[in-house]
């Protein structure tokens, strides 16, 4: 399929570009895709979870799971498993950590949101793929670009 691109002028407008993700997921069928999310330090990465999250129905607040690695939610529409795999330099610990993830998120019926899936030894097969860049990376309040590739 070919990737959408969507200008996000504002972290309000990518926390509804997440909760849109959310509730297309929502609909995507029994098989619903994993989330790999793009994107340098301070593309909107987290942003984009909180508006996730929001659309899951989740009150709670969102944090990065840098420290964490995984972290765990539950809203009224739906989970939340939201892995970061930056501090992974291994291929083989991403790789461990994602595949224990995964089957506590398909347990969960839960959405599952990674962050720095490059660290990865493979691209998880159907994942829809969301990129963000700023659009002008010296003057990030210029908003930022989401392309999406389901």
């Amino acid at each position: 399929m070919d990737p959408q691109t969507v200008q996000l002028v504002d972290a309000a407008a990518t926390h509804q570009f997440g909760q849109d993700l959310a509730q297309a997921w929502l609909l995507a069928g029994p098989e619903r895709p994993i989330l790999l999310l793009q994107g340098d330090l301070g593309a909107g990465k987290t942003s984009l979870v909180q508006g996730i999250a929001s659309g899951l129905g989740i009150s709670e607040a969102i944090t990065s799971p840098t420290f964490a690695l995984a972290q765990h939610y539950q809203g009224n529409r739906s989970a939340l498993v939201h892995l970061d795999l930056y501090r992974l330099e291994s291929p083989i610990a991403a790789d461990d950590l994602f595949c224990q993830e995964e089957e506590e998120a398909r347990s969960l019926k839960a959405l599952m949101a990674v962050e720095w899936p490059e660290r990865l030894s493979f691209a998880p097969e159907g994942a829809w793929q969301i990129q963000l860049r700023l659009r002008d990376p010296q003057a990030p309040e210029a908003g930022r670009l989401a392309t999406l590739l389901r």
